[in-house]
């Protein structure tokens, strides 16, 4: 069996031909891509089933359960996501500076694929489609390794998306499936061909995978995402929302964890709210001034640092808008984070101050999404500051070279004085 260093190293030196295959094929190849997996669908399902009944057997948590599924609701989206992928201009090859440095000599900026990617995600099968279809858009090869609880699924799904894409022409070496999980640590170790990492899990997974590789990771290690219900709140949005960015898929990264109400309006907010989240089966863990409020659990000071990833949320007043920032911008992970409020100068302090990759007003943090966002997919959400930030679509997966067109020009002119550059931006 070759190895993952062997096959990195391949893909390395293919990458610039992945690169510089026509738009037109590469939406071939996810055209293609969508029409096999329609095809192949009771071979994937089934695969699916028996990942599913083992996890049962495992005793797997039922909100992790909940993301092994791949049914027939699961592949509209997925076919939904690839047709909006194809719907997308090519983000490679686009001229994002051109300027004369002088006469005869011109300087372009022009964006290209990142070139090979390494994908490291959960259990959720959607994901390796998205993944694997937003790199092969972008022009990048991958190496996709999914989480070992979906492993039979993967392995459908994979041998469907491959097949189709280098039928449709693209580079063999365009994808590559890692299966055992002891090839992790070898993939951390491909720092000379791996351009990026971008692992998606736990808190502790991802930190692992910061701290046992030199390759460029971009990522989020959690999920802590908050709302703030501030005293001038529409009630029922409030209401509508708090549940909707807990229960709608609870073990997502950008379902909330803690929940801040201003304390001036809490008799009136905090008690519809939390009714409405226990309605739904939700624990409510509240600080002493909302356990007196309502009958809930007590949250600790470690819950304000939690990823429940759970039905479970926790509560907790604040005396304004600038107490909640400064709550949020502690202790969040710089995620996701929303304002419920009609005062649109309180909404655009709590917009500019908190320091999140994703900061709403008057809807649920659960929108926090690439596919939500009209990017087709994505392949994680960054809450880096550096080249990408929020959820990763295709943009996320260029980055850009620099071109000069010249005439003979030399530096030894410019350096002694005899030519002068004249910038001028032709665009």
């Amino acid at each position: 069996m070759e190895s993952i260093a062997s096959i990195a190293a391949q893909m390395k030196l293919q990458s610039p031909v992945m690169a510089a295959t026509p738009a037109d094929t590469r939406n071939e190849a996810l055209e293609r891509i969508r029409t096999a997996l329609i095809e192949n669908q009771d071979d994937i399902f089934w695969a699916n089933a028996r990942d599913v009944e083992q996890a049962e057997k495992d005793g797997v948590a039922p909100a992790v359960i909940k993301r092994l599924k791949f049914d027939d609701a699961k592949l509209s989206d997925v076919c939904a996501g690839i047709d909006d992928l194809i719907d997308l201009p090519d983000p490679v090859g686009r001229e994002l500076l051109r300027r004369q440095l002088d006469e005869g000599m011109v300087l372009v900026r022009e964006s290209c694929p990142i070139g090979v990617i390494g994908v490291i995600f959960e259990a959720r099968p959607d994901a390796l489609v998205q993944i694997s279809t937003l790199c092969l858009k972008s022009g990048n090869c991958a190496l996709l390794k999914g989480g070992s609880e979906t492993m039979r699924t993967n392995k459908a799904l994979f041998t469907v998306i491959y097949e189709a894409a280098v039928e449709a022409g693209l580079p063999k070496e365009c994808l590559y499936q890692v299966e055992a999980r002891e090839e992790i640590s070898e993939l951390l170790n491909c720092d000379e061909s791996v351009d990026l990492l971008i692992p998606r899990g736990s808190n502790s997974f991802v930190r692992y995978i910061m701290d046992n590789t030199r390759i460029p990771v971009m990522g989020h290690a959690d999920g802590i995402c908050h709302i703030y219900v501030d005293g001038k709140a529409d009630l029922q949005k409030a209401v509508n929302i708090c549940v909707d960015a807990k229960i709608q898929y609870t073990a997502a990264c950008n379902a909330v964890e803690t929940i801040l109400v201003q304390r001036s309006a809490a008799k009136e907010l905090v008690p519809p709210i939390v009714k409405a989240l226990q309605d739904k089966g939700v624990e409510v863990r509240g600080s002493d001034e909302v356990q007196a409020l309502v009958d809930c659990s007590h949250a600790d000071k470690e819950d304000w640092d939690t990823e429940y990833l759970a039905l479970v949320v926790s509560i907790k007043l604040v005396e304004n808008v600038k107490e909640a920032i400064t709550h949020i911008n502690k202790h969040g992970s710089h995620h996701t984070d929303a304002i419920i409020t009609e005062d649109e100068r309180t909404a655009e302090c709590f917009m500019q101050l908190v320091d999140s990759a994703g900061v709403y007003q008057n809807v649920s943090t659960r929108f926090a999404d690439g596919f939500r966002y009209g990017f087709g997919a994505e392949v994680g959400i960054s809450t880096s500051k550096l080249h990408a930030r929020g959820p990763v679509g295709l943009d996320g997966l260029v980055t850009y070279k620099y071109k000069i067109y010249g005439t003979g020009q030399v530096v030894g002119d410019y350096a002694s004085g005899v030519r002068k550059f004249h910038f001028k931006d032709l665009m």
